[in-house]
């Protein structure tokens, strides 16, 4: 099977990304991309990886029908979905990278290590997790039920998690030297963890000078006191088999997550009374964050080897 797969909202960096591992898989091709700034453009000239003649193109929810794709992925701006999600067959599998779906119930949310891979088996609306929210899930999600009280998560994220609208967030004078803390209360990740894991979380992101790559680092209280061996353990139990997550001993950088398929958890502290531990989740927001997640969930809905780019 060859899975024709549509690409709206190209332009942005994960958009980028997309391409690239569509392109290097034998079992997809590209069957549209839209891109407004870019229309007109070969797609090639963008990502050498796609070996065919199409061009971008300006496509609104309208331009949709007819369009023969067996899965559309839209990279959009939050709030930008709703209309191309009404524009797609009911039988095409979406997944969308904003946060629209990933509260509601309807949609299958998609962070395979954690919520299953069954659940996203023939899955046709598809709500991929945001960056900090995959990186906290992860750090975290091994501790379930052995806590006693909020997790905090302190994260800090390159610009390109910024999008790429002009703001603050995304300026590199602005950046220069600096580190921007944002959004102090009420992030949307704070609550996407909370509702997804069932734990009571409290998140502080913020935003440095560097492009690419993310760093969670997460603080817990644990009901019973645990040694740093069991720690790490049940870390390794709970992600063994897992290709794209690495546990190590060390504590993860921002540049062990930068370029990685996947995320490294590691750091593994604890107290002197073992039960408040410090826990590292490092990732690519480009990849794991974003793209390489979004393939997952893509080729789990579709059948498709997980693995194969």
């Amino acid at each position: 099977m060859t899975a024709r797969i549509g690409l709206i909202g190209a332009r942005g960096h994960t958009g980028r990304e997309l391409l690239r591992l569509i392109g290097g898989r034998d079992d997809m091709e590209l069957a549209f991309a839209s891109s407004r700034e870019f229309a007109g453009t070969p797609v090639a000239e963008m990502a050498p990886e796609i070996a065919s003649e199409l061009v971008f193109e300006a496509l609104g929810p309208g331009d949709l029908e007819g369009r023969p794709a067996d899965a559309v992925i839209l990279a959009l701006p939050n709030g930008a979905s709703a209309p191309f999600v009404g524009a797609l067959p009911a039988d095409t599998v979406i997944v969308d990278l904003s946060a629209d779906y990933r509260f509601d119930g309807a949609w299958t949310y998609g962070l395979p290590e954690i919520h299953g891979r069954d659940r996203l088996c023939g899955a046709v609306r598809i709500a991929n997790p945001g960056c900090y929210a995959t990186a906290g899930q992860l750090a975290l999600a091994p501790l379930r039920g052995r806590l006693a009280g909020d997790a905090h998560v302190f994260g800090v994220s390159g610009y390109s998690g910024a999008g790429t609208t002009p703001s603050r967030k995304n300026d590199p004078e602005a950046l220069a030297g600096n580190l921007m803390p944002y959004a102090l209360t009420g992030h949307i990740h704070e609550r996407e963890m909370s509702r997804h894991l069932g734990l009571d979380i409290r998140f502080t992101p913020h935003v440095a000078e560097f492009f690419r790559g993310l760093v969670a680092t997460v603080h817990v209280r644990l009901a019973e006191p645990l040694s740093r061996e069991a720690l790490i353990e049940l870390y390794r139990t709970a992600y063994a088999g897992e290709a794209l997550i690495d546990v190590v001993e060390a504590v993860p950088e921002v540049r062990d997550g930068t370029g990685r398929a996947g995320a490294v958890i590691g750091g593994f502290a604890l107290d002197e009374t073992g039960t408040h531990a410090v826990i590292v989740s490092a990732l690519d927001n480009l990849l794991k964050g974003a793209a390489t997640q979004a393939m997952q969930n893509l080729t789990l809905a579709l059948g498709l080897p997980e693995q194969a780019a």
